[in-house]
């Protein structure tokens, strides 16, 4: 890409370092480049700018584990500033679950690091002869030999970095067992934050990546320092007066559970209701008063909502970043385990094995339910009574998942899609998934927006694609069709705006629900001097989304691969408030033809049009589908 003079400007200052670290594994080879202006004016950073990187230097069609895949680290410019919830970056690279583009986002304080380092991000390609970590200093950046950290666990290996190192104080983003094995759903843990979805961390281990170390002493320019400073004051205002923060900050994610039970919408036992009747136990408050010691934050966060849990003793001694409600969700109700300390123990697990707790959770409920219901035997579950409720044979499961073991263990790791076509007996009829990816813990059978946006989002079953607040707030009447393909789409936009200025999804009530808000769009102009009006804001996100929907499109996936789960299809919910509430495979029709009419896409694809692609300055796109 170009600016209309045919010359490109690096940008430097307006929260941006200006420069891309490089690293090919196979040649051992460190650069950096410098990151253009024009690129960043149409992408802004994160996952925006990832997907256009992603699209030029990636193929299509290629295998998600062979060297030409490469890993992209994207921040962006609120990253390293004081702009509140503005910690979290993407870790991105063709999915081996959704086979195409994913990015997994993360928060903590690697990614403000890196940009301390002197980097906006970094991309990494190629494929190691043996077991490497990357090493950055600033601007010194080694690959060092890693043979003695395989096979150790996420946290192990961190640790012996860091004495390595000489400095307890670095960040470091390391993958366990099951990246290294090349597990469906491996994840990156990052100090002590996942980029935990789509497989990101199978793809570092099958580079044979073990780790990325950084310690970074620089920082991040902005024009107006002053006028950065008084954006924040007022975000952090809203943060301290907004009910829906304080409940995060009082109890974390865990806050709603008792209030989605009394709701109808707590997914119990692999979603064949919701409606979880030993919610009490496990609920935010109860979290509160048994194991949690503490507060934590990720970098420049007021909210404070990580919570430091310990469980002292006994089976399930445990020290947990958590729990947060994906764990009460998956292994909680979902599992119908109502034992607190489980909870944080399976949480644990997760992070050590370096496993999607969300994937690694409902590949267990499925299991537990295809072996309720006969379809699954003691023999093909290794003799282990895997009835819901059995806190003990989940924990014994997950463990066999961490480390791949043959038999249930292995089936299990290869997510639910999988599994369930291995099978058969018709088990991929409650497989809660969409796209190879398991679902998250937010209901769409009562919500129509929420549906279309989860069959029509880039990583099937996130929640962060799309979000339920405002059909489940009562903002917009959920029983109406009529306009829920387009708040779907103006949902979509604010959080992919989100995700490439770097803010988190859990300051909804400060950057969401509806649309792209103007406290958005002010921190970044704050940040960059930029003076973005809203139309501006909203094309910048609609070129981002119309990317990502072009790398999957380039893969060949149309129509057709925007589904939901046939539970929600053809399953009501059978009790509680939201008793016979469902998704038909017509009304999701229906919806998908509003969605796609109100995006300038094609009815019969699902695609972007070359009209739309001309539109949103992505022409270069149009003969790749």
């Amino acid at each position: 890409m170009q600016t209309k003079n045919g010359t490109r400007k690096q940008i430097q200052g307006q929260g941006y370092v200006g420069w891309i670290l490089r690293v090919n594994l196979d040649s051992g080879t460190i650069g950096k480049e410098p990151l253009y202006e024009d690129l960043v004016r149409d992408f802004v950073g994160g996952a925006g700018l990832a997907a256009r990187i992603f699209y030029d230097e990636v193929p299509a069609k290629i295998d998600a584990f062979a060297p030409e895949n490469k890993l992209i680290m994207m921040t962006g410019p609120v990253n390293g500033t004081m702009v509140p919830t503005a910690s979290r970056a993407v870790l991105c690279a063709k999915s081996p679950t959704t086979g195409s583009f994913f990015h997994s986002s993360f928060g903590g304080f690697f990614a403000p690091e890196l940009k301390a380092a002197g980097y906006d991000g970094m991309i990494i390609e190629g494929k190691a002869e043996h077991p490497v970590y990357l090493w950055i200093d600033d601007g010194t950046v080694e690959i060092r030999d890693a043979r003695h950290l395989w096979g150790q666990s996420t946290f192990h290996a961190q640790a012996a970095i860091r004495k390595e190192i000489g400095d307890d104080e670095i960040h470091v983003a390391s993958i366990g067992v099951a990246g290294e094995a090349g597990l469906a759903y491996a994840m990156v843990l990052l100090d002590m934050r996942a980029a935990g979805r789509g497989g990101v961390g199978a793809v570092m281990g099958s580079k044979n990546l073990k780790a990325m170390a950084v310690r970074g002493t620089g920082g991040v320019s902005v024009p107006n320092m002053f006028g950065v400073y008084n954006k924040a004051q007022r975000l952090n205002d809203l943060v301290a007066t907004t009910p829906a923060i304080q409940g995060l900050s009082s109890y974390g994610t865990p806050r709603n559970v008792a209030s989605m039970n009394d709701a109808g919408i707590l997914p119990t036992r692999n979603w064949q209701t919701e409606v979880f009747e030993g919610m009490q136990n496990i609920t935010g408050e109860a979290m509160k008063e048994k194991i949690v010691k503490g507060n934590r934050a990720c970098m420049a966060c007021s909210i404070n909502c990580t919570k430091y849990s310990v469980v002292p003793d006994g089976p399930y001694k445990s020290i947990i970043n958590g729990a947060d409600y994906e764990t009460i969700y998956g292994f909680g109700s979902c599992c119908a385990v109502d034992n607190m300390e489980a909870l944080c123990k399976a949480d644990e697990l997760c992070d050590e094995y370096g496993i999607d707790l969300i994937s690694a959770s409902v590949c267990i409920s499925w299991a537990m339910e295809a072996y309720e219901k006969g379809m699954l035997t003691r023999d093909d579950t290794d003799g282990i009574d895997l009835r819901f409720g059995n806190a003990d044979a989940m924990i014994e499961v997950l463990e066999k998942i961490g480390r791949n073991e043959p038999g249930i263990g292995a089936l299990l790791a290869k997510g639910t899609r999988e599994a369930a076509r291995i099978v058969g007996k018709g088990t991929e009829r409650f497989a809660m998934q969409n796209k190879g990816i398991e679902w998250a813990g937010h209901t769409c059978r009562p919500f129509p927006a929420c549906a279309v946006g989860y069959a029509t989002g880039p990583r099937g079953g996130s929640h962060h694609d799309i979000r339920p607040t405002a059909e489940k707030s009562g903002l917009v009447d959920r029983k109406v069709l009529e306009g829920k393909g387009a708040l779907a789409v103006e949902v979509n936009h604010w959080l992919i705006f989100a995700d490439s200025m770097g803010l988190c999804h859990l300051g909804e009530p400060i950057w969401g629900p509806l649309k792209i808000s103007q406290n958005q769009i002010e921190a970044l102009n704050a940040i960059t001097d930029w003076n973005l009006s809203y139309d501006e804001a909203r094309k910048i996100a609609e070129r981002q989304w119309n990317m990502i929907r072009c790398l999957s499109a380039r893969e060949g996936f149309t129509r057709d691969y925007d589904q939901l789960p046939i539970r929600f299809m053809e399953e009501p919910i059978p009790e509680g408030p939201m008793k016979g509430s469902v998704i038909s495979r017509e009304t999701l029709e229906r919806l998908k033809d509003d969605y796609y009419e109100y995006r300038g896409w094609d009815k019969k694809t699902g695609n972007p049009t070359p009209a739309k692609l001309k539109e949103l300055g992505l022409e270069f796109a149009i003969d790749d589908f």
